[in-house]
């Protein structure tokens, strides 16, 4: 369990839409469900956050719309189309029309699942997303990426289309096991990694993930999140710098859907960002200084992974179905100095492979 200590955080300007944090997102959502006079509304939860969530959003809501609860199973392997044609059958029995919005309350799976079902029912519902993890609330939920898997491949079917809002309450955070906390924090640790270097160095002095300063690193990974894609919404340049450390950590996040011990997605993508560190530095873009600054750091927050060589084996046939690919080609984006990234970039297969054999040293 973790101490949440509330700061005023301004709402932030996205494309289209606004992140509200804490009250004043209550405010904002009751006042978006009032103007746009919604004929149903339904609530989108997994059954962790029907549990633990649903009992403190229910009730700061304001209207006199009936509310319609739809709980999946909780996990990755149930963000997939098959999901999505339940819900979209249940969306139907129960009458939604154009007008209907669609709430998501959970972590990443929820708001992925829940965009993407929005953005097609009826070609297209108001959707909100309201993030219940660390994972969602800095990366899943901003941006309007909307996606299931297919099979054991991460996202790849979906849209880009943006909520109506997106609400921030970080008193959600205290449901959540050290785990998944740790999961959303390899992204904010990539967002200092990619775009800002004195935010990398607030992690590198932290000592608890539970000190005051939660509040103001969430805001401001949301923040460069937020800022780079506005520069680039639809994912053509600047945005692939966001997939930094998930070229390889995606890869091994879908080789190990697929095996008894599946990964979280900020587990795969941790190593990830070790690997694609080591090969950053293999190609004089990083110091061996920072290479080894970063690999540390991730290490002592992540549990070490052991990889066969038939893992590492899969984890590379699986790269070819990477979102960025072009023309065959896998492509990554790579650090150039802590702070600053390079897209497009590619690797060799041997060095891929010294790159596993670094990480286990």
């Amino acid at each position: 369990m973790f101490q949440i200590y509330i700061i005023d955080m301004q709402s932030i300007e996205a494309n289209g839409y606004s992140i509200h944090f804490n009250e004043k997102g209550y405010e904002e959502i009751n006042k978006i469900i009032s103007d746009n006079k919604y004929s149903s509304i339904f609530l989108l939860v997994d059954e962790h956050t029907n549990e633990h969530c649903s009992a403190k959003f229910l009730p700061n809501i304001a209207t006199e719309i009936p509310i319609e609860i739809i709980e999946i199973e909780a996990g990755e392997e149930l963000k997939n189309i098959t999901s999505c044609v339940e819900i979209w059958s249940i969306l139907s029995d129960l009458g939604a029309d154009r007008k209907s919005v669609l709430i998501n309350l959970g972590g990443g799976v929820v708001t992925d699942l829940g965009g993407f079902i929005a953005s097609t029912y009826k070609r297209g519902i108001d959707f909100i997303n309201i993030p219940t993890s660390l994972l969602g609330m800095v990366d899943a939920s901003i941006g309007g990426k909307n996606g299931v898997d297919l099979d054991n491949l991460k996202n790849q079917i979906g849209v880009i289309n943006n909520p109506k809002m997106v609400l921030i309450d970080t008193e959600y955070l205290v449901t959540l096991p050290l785990n998944q906390m740790r999961s959303g924090l390899a992204e904010m640790l990539k967002h200092g990694l990619i775009y800002d270097a004195n935010y990398w160095n607030q992690f590198l002095e932290m000592k608890k993930i539970d000190s005051e300063e939660l509040d103001q690193l969430i805001y401001r990974s949301i923040e460069i999140k937020n800022e780079i894609v506005i520069q680039d919404p639809t994912e053509n340049g600047i945005r692939k710098a966001l997939n930094f450390g998930h070229t390889l950590g995606h890869a091994i996040e879908s080789h190990f859907l697929e095996t008894p011990t599946p990964l979280l997605h900020g587990e795969a993508i941790a190593i990830g960002m070790i690997l694609e560190s080591y090969i950053s530095k293999e190609k004089h873009l990083i110091t061996n200084e920072e290479f080894h600054q970063i690999k540390h750091t991730l290490t002592h927050l992540f549990d070490s992974v052991v990889f066969s060589d038939e893992a590492i084996e899969s984890i590379q046939k699986l790269l070819i179905h990477d979102k960025k690919n072009e023309y065959g080609k896998v492509q990554f984006a790579l650090l150039d100095g802590i702070g600053k990234i390079r897209i497009n970039e590619y690797s060799s297969n041997d060095l891929i492979i010294n790159a596993f054999s670094d990480y286990a040293e």
